[in-house]
C-alpha cells in the first residue's frame, strides 16, 4: 500500500511540475542605453525592446523610475510566447545640466518580477555651448523675443490662480522651437498654441502662476529654445502673497481682477 502511494505521489508531481515551470520570460535586448551628450531641452527618448522568451504570455504591471525626470511608458498588452514588447524612457533634460544615471524597475507576472533598466548620458549647459557656435551659425539662428520681461501680480490670495499674457516672437531665419520651461518653483505652467514658430511670426504665451508661499515673491522663469545666440530668454514675475483677500476665488489678469471661471 505504501509503494502504491508514492507511486501515485511521484506521478501526480510528475503531472504538475510543467506547469510550475511554465512561466513567462523578459529577455532584453540590452538593459543600459547611454545617451552620450545632450544638449539641454533636447529630447532624450529610448526604447528597451524585449522578447518574450518563455512559455507563458508576459502582463507588465508597472514600470517605475527612479525620479520624476524619467516618464515611462510600455505595452499594456499580454506579450505572447515568442512576441516582442518595449519599455520606453523619456528623459526631460530641462534645468538639469550634468551626469545623470537612473533607474526603471520592470513589474511583471515573468519569472523575474522585477528587472532594472538603466539609462545615462551628460547634458550639456546652452550656455556654455552656445560659445562654441561660429558667427555664421549664431546669424542663421531663430531668436527668441519676448514683448515684455516682467509681471507684476500685486497681492494674490495663497493658492489662487494667476494668469499673465506675453508675445513670443521669433526674429530669426529658422523656424523657433520652444523646448521647455524653468522656474524655481512647481508653481507655474505655461501654454502656446504652438512650440514652433516660424520666422517672423509671433505666438500668444500663457502663463498661469499658483503660488502657496506667502509674502513678496520674486520667480525669474527662462524658456528654453533652440536659439543659439540667446538659449534662455527670460521673465520676471511678481506678487504678493497673502492669506486671504476677503473675497471668493477671484483670477487676477494684468492690473484687474475678475470673477474665477
Amino acid at each position: 500500500m505504501k509503494l502504491i502511494y508514492l507511486l501515485l505521489l511521484g506521478f501526480c508531481f510528475i503531472l504538475i511540475l510543467p506547469s510550475v515551470r511554465a512561466q513567462g520570460i523578459l529577455k532584453f535586448e540590452t538593459e543600459t542605453h547611454d545617451f552620450g551628450n545632450l544638449l539641454e531641452g533636447q529630447p532624450a527618448v529610448y526604447e528597451f525592446k524585449f522578447k518574450n522568451t518563455g512559455d507563458q504570455p508576459v502582463i507588465i504591471s508597472n514600470v517605475q523610475p527612479s525620479c520624476g525626470c524619467t516618464t515611462p511608458d510600455w505595452s499594456k498588452e499580454p506579450i505572447s510566447p515568442g512576441k516582442n514588447g518595449m519599455v520606453k524612457a523619456v528623459y526631460n533634460s530641462v534645468g538639469r545640466p550634468g551626469a545623470f544615471h537612473k533607474s526603471i524597475t520592470v513589474t511583471s507576472n515573468a519569472a523575474t518580477t522585477t528587472q532594472a533598466l538603466f539609462i545615462k548620458g551628460t547634458v550639456l549647459d546652452k550656455a556654455s555651448v552656445a560659445k562654441t557656435y561660429s558667427p555664421a551659425q549664431k546669424a542663421n539662428s531663430p531668436r527668441l523675443t519676448l514683448n515684455k520681461t516682467n509681471h507684476d501680480f500685486g497681492k494674490l490670495e495663497v493658492g489662487q490662480k494667476a494668469v499673465a499674457h506675453f508675445k513670443v516672437k521669433n526674429t530669426g531665419k529658422q523656424p523657433l522651437i520652444i523646448q521647455g520651461l524653468k522656474a524655481p518653483c512647481n508653481c507655474i505652467n505655461y501654454r502656446i498654441a504652438t512650440t514652433k514658430i516660424a520666422p517672423g511670426k509671433e505666438e500668444n504665451l500663457e502663463l498661469t502662476y499658483t503660488q502657496r508661499v506667502l509674502g513678496e515673491q520674486i520667480e525669474q522663469v527662462s524658456f528654453i529654445s533652440n536659439d543659439i545666440v540667446s538659449s534662455e530668454a527670460s521673465l520676471v514675475l511678481k506678487a504678493k502673497v497673502v492669506e486671504s483677500l476677503n473675497t471668493t476665488s477671484i483670477l487676477k489678469e494684468n492690473s484687474s481682477a475678475v470673477p474665477f471661471k
